[in-house]
């Protein structure tokens, strides 16, 4: 655990059909970034690189999730293309992201968005699973059926207010 970091949610694996329709939401393309926060087992960033051609990044701060899906990373042979951190989700830089996904809560959606709203470039795509982002309006949103339940998908796509200055820009 690091210094002050607790969990901003409890780990619940997102199902794989759910996974692959939040990508497909994002329209995520070849060679982009796709940064998921609370990676868990890393099953986005992994299906973001076999499936979708893109690079991938998770970041969770529970050691043995970290452990496990840099092993499965590993047997897949996508060290070149997924990179899983272990680390606290409000400390990584999200400048490079295209596409951020999280399966978080509203609560900790909302302690998320500013860092969003900090640090993703014009344009880029977030896509929650099952909880809203507070104060975004919703891009675009999709019912999922799973084996247990219905799962929501919500996109966003971010464009800071007029008037704002990007920090990369300053």
């Amino acid at each position: 655990m690091f210094a002050g970091s607790v969990s901003l949610a409890p780990y619940v694996a997102t199902p794989v059909n759910v996974v692959r329709e939040m990508l497909r939401i994002a329209d995520v393309k070849p060679g982009e970034a796709v940064y998921d926060l609370g990676c868990g087992d890393g099953r986005i960033a992994i299906t973001a690189a076999l499936e979708f051609g893109a690079r991938g990044v998770g970041v969770d701060i529970n050691q043995n999730l970290v452990r496990e899906a840099r092993k499965r990373v590993e047997e897949l042979h996508l060290g070149d293309r997924v990179k899983i951190i272990h680390g606290n989700l409000l400390e990584i830089d999200l400048s490079q992201a295209d596409v951020v996904t999280m399966y978080l809560t509203t609560s900790a959606n909302e302690k998320v968005r500013p860092k969003l709203e900090q640090e993703l470039k014009p344009g880029a795509r977030v896509v929650t699973h099952d909880f809203m982002i507070p104060k975004w309006e919703v891009t675009n949103s999709m019912k999922v059926q799973g084996e247990y339940r219905t799962h929501l998908i919500y996109l966003y796509i971010w464009q800071p207010k007029e008037g704002a200055r990007h920090p990369a820009k300053r």
